[in-house]
């Protein structure tokens, strides 16, 4: 799964991070399902040029849920909301693998990046054929209304992030409507951002739209792109997108898409059967339950995405910073590893930043730096010191109410449910009660959203490779996807003065890098595990796998959906 940030499997979506379902927490690395390690990519998605297709067939694939909140750009959104709006809305840009942006062709004639006075200008000139399916021009409108819903000027916009867009001035039309004309406040570091994961419809033009109008309801009307949707069952967890005949770009080579929400068990059973054409083999387990299948290929890639736990601060028992730290304290990260990756041969360096990867120029190692360590005996100390004592049962007690942590998990994969009982047991150790709840994967993005646990484990997923961008998104006290609620006004400040006030890429990532351990000394609210690859096994012949952000075969890549199809 990939990301702007998004929780990977549902939740907070927009072009920085996204959520995914704790289910997804154990990417790994790569054998055959025993026998020898096999090699994981930077990007291994079988990409094709479009001659090399055949035109027609269908493709299905599973996917953790389909969301009950389809816009994309709310904060109640997920990775998986992004994934299936990518099919039937614009794409007005694109990515490579290594994350290097274009325009897309079929939206844009033109895109050119100045400064003018002092201010950075984005000057695009929208294709005139580009038109909404209900017959409204794609014109500067849209680009002002998604500026206006994220910017964070009317509050009542529950946006996902508000991270690039708050730095624009102004969206206005040039010569024509057609002519877009972005100018930010000053200088900015970060111009080829806004608008990479889409622009809405400009009817979307309200908060209460916003907030409460794609709720079951994802608007085809307002889509655009070379599918339509034409069908969309939250409760029968279906979706599906046919050619649209109101498109004016490359045909698209697919007869139907279709996705369908499904369990960890479920949908490995749906890929031996024929059901679905790829599924997620993240686990020596699940690659073993696919070895034997004639005509598939397994695909390894280095995953854009962290693993983290977070905690809710707002929970009485977790208010206190000492017992948070602890908590953090207590977690075996290597032992965590040894289960996601048992028998995969996988290794890799700390995740120790929520802003970049170690693969990435400019990477520190930001919690070990804050002190982040393996260390029983000192969270049993910070917790002696916070009045925590431990009772006869072994589990801690204060002013007659016991330490208890309520720990959802959305997955039905023993590895997940191996992780979450080794995490119990650490957590035991220093008496802390981790209460184990599985629940429904198609509950994912309401629990989290709704703060339903105390402690959480999910993937932060990446769409982009600007993660600095994204630090305000990460942990002002306002953003929807900071759930620790351990953000304040001073840290929100010290973004603003110390990181947002820089002009050049360089300099903004070494003020995130070096910020970032003083934020997670003062808050303790989430900490990385570790990242991994993505591991599919596919149905052979299918290419340009997982064109979407928040998906990650491609690493960065953001693809046109409409050249996914099968080889000839």
């Amino acid at each position: 799964m990939k990301g702007t940030r998004k929780l990977t499997a549902i939740v907070a979506l927009s072009g920085a991070l996204a959520l995914a379902i704790s289910g997804c927490a154990s990417g790994n690395g790569g054998s055959d399902g025993g026998n020898e390690p096999q090699e994981t990519k930077a990007a291994d998605y079988n990409p094709q040029p479009r001659e090399n297709l055949k035109e027609g067939g269908e493709v299905n694939f599973g996917i953790n849920e389909i969301t009950p909140q389809m816009n994309a750009f709310n904060g109640n959104g997920s990775a998986d909301t992004q994934r299936l709006a990518s099919w039937y809305t614009p794409q007005v840009f694109l990515m490579s693998a290594e994350g290097e942006v274009s325009a897309n062709p079929a939206y844009l004639d033109e895109w050119e990046i100045g400064t003018e006075d002092g201010k950075t200008v984005v000057t695009m000139k929208v294709n005139e054929d580009a038109t909404w399916n209900d017959g409204t021009p794609i014109d500067y409108t849209a680009f002002e209304a998604t500026w206006k819903a994220n910017s964070g000027e009317d509050e009542a916009y529950e946006a996902n992030a508000t991270d690039g867009y708050k730095e624009i001035e102004s969206v206005t039309a040039g010569a024509t409507p057609k002519d877009v004309i972005v100018t930010f406040k000053g200088e900015f570091a970060w111009p080829k951002m806004p608008f990479l994961t889409g622009i809405m419809h400009p009817a979307v033009n309200t908060p209460e739209i916003f907030n409460e109008g794609f709720i079951e309801n994802p608007h085809p009307e307002w889509g655009a792109g070379p599918y339509k949707l034409t069908d969309y069952d939250v409760n029968g967890q279906t979706a599906t997108f046919e050619p649209n005949e109101k498109w004016w770009g490359d045909k698209p080579l697919l007869d139907k898409v279709s996705f369908t929400g499904l369990d960890a068990s479920a949908s490995i059973n749906a890929f031996k059967n024929g059901e679905i054409d790829m599924v997620g083999t993240n686990t020596k387990d699940r690659l073993a339950q696919v070895a034997d299948m004639e005509d598939v290929v397994t695909y390894r890639s280095q995953q854009t995405a962290k693993t983290i736990v977070i905690l809710d601060a707002e929970k009485p028992q977790l208010q206190d910073l000492d017992v948070r730290e602890a908590f953090f304290m207590a977690i075996d990260i290597d032992q965590q590893k040894q289960i996601a990756w048992n028998g995969l041969g996988y290794e890799e360096p700390a995740a120790g930043s929520l802003n970049l990867y170690d693969f990435q120029d400019g990477y520190n190692d930001s919690f070990a730096e804050a002190g982040l360590k393996f260390d029983v005996d000192g969270a049993k100390k910070l917790l002696d010191d916070a009045g925590w004592t431990e009772g006869e049962d072994g589990i801690r007690e204060k002013d007659g109410v016991k330490l208890e942590v309520v720990y959802p998990i959305h997955s039905d994969d023993p590895t997940i449910e191996a992780l979450a009982k080794a995490l119990q047991q650490q957590e035991k150790a220093i008496g802390i009660d981790l209460k184990i709840e599985k629940r429904a994967a198609a509950d994912f993005s309401t629990d989290f959203s709704t703060k339903n646990w105390d402690a959480f484990s999910l993937r932060f997923t990446d769409s982009d490779p600007f993660g600095p961008l994204w630090f305000c998104q990460l942990y002002c006290s306002d953003s929807g996807l900071n759930l620790s609620a351990t953000g304040t006004p001073e840290i929100d400040k010290k973004i603003a003065d110390e990181v947002e006030s820089q002009t050049t890429a360089e300099d903004w990532t070494a003020a995130t890098m070096k910020l970032e351990p003083e934020i997670i000394k003062e808050t303790w609210g989430v900490i990385p595990l570790y990242n991994g690859p993505s591991i599919y096994t596919v149905k052979e012949g299918l290419a340009n796998l997982t064109p979407e952000p928040y998906v990650g075969l491609d690493l960065f890549g953001v693809q046109p959906v409409e050249n996914v199809g099968w080889e000839k």
